[in-house]
């Protein structure tokens, strides 16, 4: 088969329905041209062209494997893939140091996040869709994750067990239950080499729900994911509380995964019970096992600094690792985004990793960090196992009153903010309100040392998030 630049723009359109719409993919694929291909008897050597050394590193990181597997699927020899700068693609993209500098946190926000394959199995085992470096092995365990670590290798060292299915992961954006999800597919996988894995997004699985909807064609989407699958894996399962007859399709499937003993591994933001699913599916989703994964404290982050400068063979001193570990405090994306970030430009720039380069590079990133008034009131309520609807409420029932109070003394405590700024956080309740709840709390402390220990324990988990 022939490559001409029309069939590269072919290519190109092919891997973007693939990885679905992804506004980053395309930015960093858009661009590229084809240079020249030359067909020799023991490989197909093919040199691409790109605008910049910014380009060409973000496509050395993060695209060039993509695009390798996608031209090795149509040729039966080897394939050789060499970038370029080229003079003609910079002239249309011009993305210069500078501009890198002043638009660094937006990029590397956006490049931390995962580029996901929209999966369309069709009946096919949906094992290579899983990434195969992301395994059980590669994953740093923490406090926050140790139980959800443990409880997914348990699962997938014996999968379809009726006490652990379905498994639920829960926590914010970026803490790693993609992390957890590959590895469990990957796991099952290498051990039970027999058994169908299908891995989606819970987006997908709601498009494809509803378009086999319209079209009368139940009777095939049933198959594809109840019939042809053993384990099925899904993520962001927050957006199945999108549509009412989704949620009745994904309530039978559940059922017919346990009742023939398969095992169903889900991962979400967000607890079962905030989703939004009608009672049953909650229910259902409840009875197996439900796990959360939270931001790492300091230490851990450390951790994850030093495995990722060994697996990447860069190094950084301690006084660096500690620095960006401190000030990335949102997501273990944010943590990994600060260190591409700082290994970019020290590779552009030909310097060394040191803590000089590192505050440089990361110097807007640490003015903007803080911690928000949601964060907080999200804290609270999840330590003390109820919804921030409840503290906005009008309840005055004990078990509410009381988080409520504690989150109020705690925006007070780490945040500038007015009486009147937090009581209209809490549902428009006045100044006095707010006077009455920071003493309460005050008071409490010096009475009650069970009041203290709650107050200290979530002091802790607010200087993991602020890293000071």
């Amino acid at each position: 088969m022939q490559i001409d630049s029309s069939y590269w723009l072919k290519l190109k359109s092919s891997m973007k329905l693939k990885f679905g719409s992804n506004r980053l993919f395309e930015t960093y694929l858009d661009p590229i041209d084809l240079i020249s291909y030359e067909k020799t008897e023991n490989a197909m050597q093919i040199t691409l062209g790109v605008p910049n050394r910014f380009f060409l590193y973000y496509v050395n990181e993060n695209l060039k494997e993509q695009i390798y597997n996608e031209l090795k699927s149509l040729y039966n020899v080897e394939i050789e893939l060499n970038f370029v700068i080229t003079e003609k693609v910079a002239q249309d993209y011009n993305t210069s140091l500078q501009d890198v500098l002043q638009n660094a946190d937006q990029l590397f926000q956006a490049a931390a996040q995962p580029v996901r394959p929209q999966i369309n199995i069709d009946g096919q085992l949906a094992n290579e869709n899983m990434n195969s470096h992301l395994t059980f092995s590669t994953f740093v365990v923490g406090k926050n994750s140790e139980f959800a670590h443990a409880a997914t290798y348990n699962v997938a060292q014996n999968p379809g067990e009726q006490d652990y299915n379905p498994l639920f992961i829960y926590g914010p954006s970026g803490m790693g239950k993609t992390h957890l999800l590959n590895a469990a597919g990957n796991h099952i996988r290498e051990k039970f080499p027999h058994m169908r894995i299908t891995y989606v997004s819970a987006e997908r699985f709601l498009n494809e729900c509803i378009s086999s909807m319209r079209r009368n064609e139940m009777d095939k989407f049933r198959q594809k994911y109840r019939e042809n699958s053993d384990v099925l894996v899904v993520d962001d399962v927050q957006y199945i509380g999108r549509g009412q007859a989704v949620q009745e399709e994904f309530f039978h499937m559940i059922n017919a995964f346990i009742e023939k003993k398969k095992q169903i591994i889900l991962a979400s933001d967000r607890q079962p019970k905030d989703i939004g699913l009608e009672d049953r599916s909650r229910t259902r989703l409840e009875r197996g096992l439900s796990v959360d994964i939270q931001m790492p404290d300091l230490e851990t982050r450390i951790a994850i600094l030093r495995y990722k400068s060994e697996k990447t063979v860069v190094k950084i001193p301690e006084d660096a690792i500690h620095y960006i570990a401190r000030i990335s405090k949102k997501s273990i994306r944010e943590l990994e985004g600060n260190l591409k970030k700082i290994k970019m430009f020290s590779e552009l720039q030909g310097l060394s990793i040191n803590l000089e380069l590192a505050k440089k590079v990361l110097a807007h990133h640490e003015n903007t960090v803080t911690i928000s008034i949601e964060e907080i009131q999200k804290i609270v309520s999840e330590h003390f196992k109820i919804r921030i609807l409840d503290l906005k409420s009008s309840s005055r029932a004990k078990p509410i009153v009381v988080p409520r109070q504690i989150a109020m003394y705690l925006i007070k405590k780490f945040l500038d903010k007015s009486l009147v700024d937090i009581g209209a956080a809490f549902g428009g309740r006045d100044h006095t309100t707010v006077i009455n709840s920071l003493e309460k709390v005050e008071s409490s402390q010096l009475k009650n040392p069970e009041f203290k220990n709650d107050i200290d324990d979530l002091i802790t988990k607010i200087h993991n998030v602020t890293g000071v």
